[in-house]
């Protein structure tokens, strides 16, 4: 690294350096009310600053939030803001601020894994973190789509709602369906606050953020739906465009009925929406499901910072008892064998062994499984992983559903 450069923990007082010094790495321009909105979650502790004389030249942070893992939800630092001044770049400081969070979080003991967004996928894998889910984003044609006839909830009961004046009862709904959708990721202290902030300068040419909410016979919400659109006119006549931005519901018949909401909103052609899962209920609902426009993305990315804490924090669909041999160049106690047992109905142990290995394996490619949504098999058939006996655990790692983060933090 730079010599001339030192890591040190940020302080409140950096906060408007940090912003300015992503502006230039995201190619952002904050204004005062995104600086606001951005306090609303900056978590100073947690921030680590490339100081050059004064000048704020390379940034991370993890932020303090749970994640829903399969049959559980633990801790996880959501790490972001990650960057480099441009004139700084070459100079070793995004890989001494890298590693040195890792070693900090892991360190701590509270959080057993990291994760983030990418921004670019070349980065990440070389201090651990593993692609460990996808998203389906969707550019659909809604004039060209209907719901099947046999598809429940045509007479539930809708009703639009302001977000922020609606904001405790989304939060209820949000907080029942994150215990079962594996990436989600909860929102505590402000962050509904941050979540429904709508500046203008971010709507892109639409209007502001719309809501729905769909309640239960007993007057209760039951699932609800957020998004904006954007007027538009050609030579046809009107084309708007529906800008979906969350969908929560954990009843069939409601969650039909948001999204038959969404596609029959009057004056529009499109819709779209960029937080599918890849086994996204909704276009099985359709009679032309190819008029989605559907597009496949890399979205969550899992670091393993505590091994045996991690794989005994989820639960595993099959039974399992097998040994893994782990390499981890960064965190060097998750290296070594380790002796994995779980079944339904009792929780996981992770301990340990001597024991003869059944696969063999990096903590990027053990991250990359953690979530369900890569499968073993395919990191063997890449020859990412390797397998040593017959015993291999490849239906465990799954999931009952692929997982989707539904948010960019």
């Amino acid at each position: 690294m730079d010599e001339s450069v030192r890591l040190r923990q940020a302080t409140a007082q950096d906060h408007d350096a940090i912003v300015d010094l992503l502006n230039y790495v995201f190619h952002h321009d904050y204004d005062d009310e995104d600086r606001a909105r951005d306090l609303l979650t900056f978590e100073a502790e947690r921030s680590l600053v490339a100081d050059d004389a004064g000048s704020v030249v390379g940034h991370t942070t993890a932020l303090t939030r749970e994640l829903t893992v399969p049959g559980a939800t633990v801790a996880a630092a959501h790490v972001t803001g990650v960057g480099v001044a441009p004139t700084h770049r070459r100079r070793g400081l995004l890989t001494a601020l890298m590693h040195r969070q890792l070693a900090e979080i892991a360190e701590a003991g509270r959080e057993p894994i990291a994760v983030l967004w990418a921004s670019e996928t070349t980065i990440y894998p070389r201090f651990g973190y593993g692609p460990a889910c996808a998203v389906m984003s969707y550019q659909a044609m809604t004039r060209e789509l209907r719901l099947r006839p046999e598809v429940p909830g045509a007479g539930q009961r809708l009703r639009l709602v302001d977000p922020k004046k609606a904001s405790a009862e989304l939060a209820e709904v949000f907080d029942r369906v994150r215990a079962d959708r594996v990436g989600w990721s909860s929102r505590p202290g402000r962050w509904w606050e941050q979540r429904l902030a709508d500046p203008k300068d971010h709507r892109g040419g639409g209007t502001a953020l719309r809501g729905v909410i769909c309640d239960n016979a007993s007057g209760r919400p039951a699932g609800y739906a957020l998004w904006r659109t954007k007027g538009r006119w050609d030579e046809f006549g009107p084309d708007a465009e529906v800008r979906v931005s969350e969908v929560a519901a954990d009843d069939p018949a409601v969650y039909a009925a948001l999204w038959r909401f969404l596609l029959g909103i009057d004056l529009a052609r499109t819709l779209t929406y960029d937080f599918g899962a890849l086994d996204e209920p909704l276009q099985y609902l359709l009679d032309e499901p190819r008029r989605l426009g559907r597009k496949y993305e890399e979205a969550l990315w899992v670091r393993i910072l505590d091994l045996p804490a991690a794989l005994e924090a989820r639960r595993y669909l099959t039974p399992v008892d097998a040994v893994l041999e782990v390499t981890d160049p960064l965190l060097g106690s998750n290296t070594g064998r380790w002796r994995l047992t779980a079944s339904a109905a009792d929780k996981a142990r992770c301990v340990r062994t001597e024991e003869p290995a059944d696969i063999a394996l990096s903590v990027t490619d053990l991250g990359a499984l953690y979530l369900g949504g890569t499968s073993l098999g395919a990191l063997i058939a890449a020859g990412r992983a390797r397998p040593l006996t017959a015993n291999l655990p490849s239906a465990a790692f799954g999931w009952h559903r692929q997982p989707n983060p539904i948010e960019v933090f």
